[in-house]
């Protein structure tokens, strides 16, 4: 199963509330399911999923790998714990969620996941150009996915055209809350997202889409939810233009960089 473009992101969601979002947005359509070990509530994601009562094979869930599971063994048995967690037998994707000294050796314990059968594609998460291609050289799988920080007003297209020339996916984490109300303020986005009838919301996620960039949007709000789903329009090339001279060329996190 290809990776959909459209995701549910679960960061900061926990306890009943992530079982309720997990249940209600599979319900609604959505079919790609992000957690992560860090997050602590593969659980509950799990708890949602099963609450679905969607055939397995209609997801793709996703979940990433973080310290203290950096040693092969550890990646073999942090992997074995997430499908306890999520109550599955086999993971769509597994990330590395950040970059470590031991990231070769993680990424070779997900090759052999992955030629077990107990993962179906592996990537990594915040990782730069430097990393990226380090990777590359030294391990026999390019990575499915990288997973960045990416939005409109952080566009990073020379490092989003050169992991999609290498075969990668380019999936933005955090695609909305960090700016949602300088976009929802923003002029500009306000006049094109009057012109198609959407949400400055909407046109921010479809900016991305358009330029084949995967998103995970997260939200508590049933409407939202929906919201973000609903993208099936297209954004013209002037207006594209005029959204892609928003971008500052800064991150709001600091820590990575290309």
């Amino acid at each position: 199963m290809e990776i959909p473009k459209i995701g549910l992101g679960t960061w900061n969601l926990g306890g009943n509330e992530c079982v309720s979002v997990v249940e209600n947005a599979i319900k609604i359509g959505y079919r790609h399911i992000d957690t992560a070990q860090m997050y602590g509530n593969e659980k509950e994601v799990g708890i949602g999923i099963k609450n679905s009562e969607i055939d397995r094979n209609k997801l793709f869930i996703t979940t990433k790998l973080c310290f203290p599971n950096t040693t092969y063994d550890l990646v073999i048995s942090g992997v074995k714990n997430s499908l306890h967690n999520l109550q599955l037998d086999y993971l769509d994707l597994v990330l590395i969620h950040e970059p470590y000294a031991s990231s070769i050796e993680m990424y070779k314990a997900l090759e052999d996941l992955q030629t077990n059968g107990l993962i179906k594609h592996i990537g990594v998460s915040n990782f730069n150009r430097k990393q990226i291609d380090n990777l590359l050289n030294n391990c026999s799988t390019t990575p499915y996915v990288n997973q960045i920080e990416n939005r409109i007003f952080y566009q990073r297209e020379k490092y989003v055209k050169h992991l999609q020339s290498k075969g990668t996916k380019v999936v933005a984490w955090s695609p909305l809350c960090a700016d949602i109300n300088k976009i929802t303020n923003n002029q500009t986005i306000r006049e094109i997202a009057q012109k198609y009838n959407k949400t400055p919301a909407q046109i921010a996620l479809k900016f991305l889409l358009e330029r084949d960039i995967y998103i995970i949007p997260k939200s508590r709000n049933p409407k939202r939810l929906q919201e973000n789903l609903n993208l099936d329009f297209t954004i013209d090339n002037n207006d594209m233009n005029k959204l892609k001279n928003l971008d500052e060329g800064r991150s709001l996190f600091g820590w990575y960089s290309d």
